[in-house]
């Protein structure tokens, strides 16, 4: 599915013991050291982020605000953010808005390094979709504002479904039954990169699963719980009848190739990350639709909260002197119209989704009508709709950089068959346990 990347890589600093009220206190950090100010004049915020049309909202916020600037730093990915901002936050010099995603939260937030910012935000939580408002919070409280959502459906080559007589996937059962066929054609119904887990993430993600959560002062962690169970039954099929190519992301050209020659029929995916067949296909245009995302047979519609989103939030740091004005910063560059039409432009921004509760007028923009051809128009209903089934529920653990790297580690021998996705799972329980305690984490499991 391939809805992360090897940025993801970063391994958080330790983090420290954690009591609770404790158990996700924020530190506090100096105000000494912050960007913002309050002496006479402008408020002077510093804001980090990567994000393509960052420098042009920040442009526009600062000639319609006379109190507060902002003072744009571009950073030049996910991954030098972390580091970045690791050094920042040991300094007490760390900038008070930044841009990151959801996964990073709950690790910064056990450092003491955001702000909680409830109290600034709240009255406007009916402006984002549920499932964006969501990545910003831990334990109810609210640290970011969503900038961006990523509705997740399927992708499919409609010219290979109607050659060997096939629908588009309804449910899992479906698309495992639609994978037997295809196979017998020489053609894979999906494509698993031996570095990329995050396929068994989303699909658990769906299924209800709880890797981690928080139990009284302690945080819990299950790898083995019920809908973990269900989403590697699913998964494991797949790689034990031979459903899935095993082509790796690290040859991003020759992933594209395998889906424009017709070699792999299906992804599960958001809007942003059409862009990249958009740029890397010379065969296929016209031959691609979209339908939802699979569901669990006999269960709702439920699609996963895609964690690989580009600039899916605006945080504010614990050191930042001017918190309130920089929350309010963070929420008008992600409700003011012009803002959002400039970051949802493939062309101005980074092509992604907003984080709006009513996005419907930004979904013909976030899709390609060159890739979908005549399927285009009945793919806008597909996109509306995912954001409204997008799970709000999933708790990122404050170990979760180091984890995945674990996870991605033992991925690989999966994908080989080399062990089954129980075998992962059990790893990863014992794994992860033992890292939390090695942190001075207080956790059961």
């Amino acid at each position: 599915m391939n809805f992360t990347s090897p940025r993801r890589r970063f391994a958080s600093a330790a983090v420290a013991g954690i009591a609770l009220s404790g158990l996700l206190a924020a530190c506090g950090g100096s105000d000494s050291q912050d960007s913002g100010s309050d002496s006479a004049g402008p408020v002077t915020l510093d804001f980090w982020g990567w994000a393509n049309g960052q420098e042009a909202v920040v442009k526009a916020f600062n000639a319609s605000h006379k109190d507060v600037q902002l003072k744009y730093t571009k950073v030049t990915d996910q991954l030098t953010m972390q580091k970045q901002l690791t050094n920042a936050v040991k300094a007490g010099n760390a900038p008070c808005l930044l841009q990151n995603t959801g996964e990073y939260v709950t690790s910064w937030v056990s450092q003491g390094a955001l702000a909680d910012i409830t109290q600034y935000v709240e009255g406007e939580k009916d402006k984002f979709n549920a499932g964006s408002w969501a990545t910003g919070q831990v334990q109810g409280k609210v640290y970011g504002v969503p900038t961006a959502s990523a509705p997740a459906f399927t992708i499919y080559r409609t010219d290979l479904f109607e050659k060997y007589g096939l629908k588009a996937p309804a449910t899992w059962d479906d698309f495992i039954a639609a994978g037997k066929e295809l196979k017998k054609h020489g053609v894979k119904i999906t494509n698993y990169a031996g570095e990329d887990p995050s396929t068994l993430e989303v699909l658990a993600m769906q299924a209800g699963a709880h890797w981690y959560s928080i139990d009284g002062n302690a945080w819990k962690v299950n790898f083995k719980d019920e809908g973990t169970l269900k989403a590697a039954k699913v998964i494991q099929e797949i790689i034990d009848n031979d459903l899935n190519s095993k082509l790796s992301f690290a040859d991003y050209a020759a992933v594209q190739r395998n889906y424009d020659d017709g070699g792999t029929a299906t992804r599960q995916i958001s809007t942003w990350q059409m862009s990249g067949m958009v740029q890397n296909f010379t065969k296929s245009f016209g031959d691609w639709a979209l339908s939802p995302w699979p569901t669990f047979k006999g269960e709702a519609a439920k699609t996963p909260a895609g964690t690989n989103q580009s600039g899916n939030l605006t945080l504010v740091s614990e050191q930042c002197k001017s918190k309130e004005q920089a929350a309010q910063a963070a929420l008008w560059m992600s409700t003011d119209t012009g803002a959002v039409k400039t970051m949802a432009s493939p062309e101005t921004g980074s092509g992604v989704m907003p984080a709006l509760a009513d996005s419907d007028a930004y979904v013909s923009e976030a899709i390609s009508e060159k890739l979908l051809g005549k399927n285009y128009e009945p793919a806008k209903k597909v996109v509306s709709d995912s954001l409204g089934t997008v799970t709000s529920d999933w708790t990122f653990g404050p170990n979760w950089t180091a984890m995945f790297t674990e996870m991605q580690d033992e991925w690989a021998a999966v994908v080989s068959k080399k062990q089954k996705v129980t075998d992962l799972l059990d790893h990863m329980q014992e794994w992860t346990v033992n890292d939390l305690k090695q942190r001075g984490i207080s956790v059961k499991g």
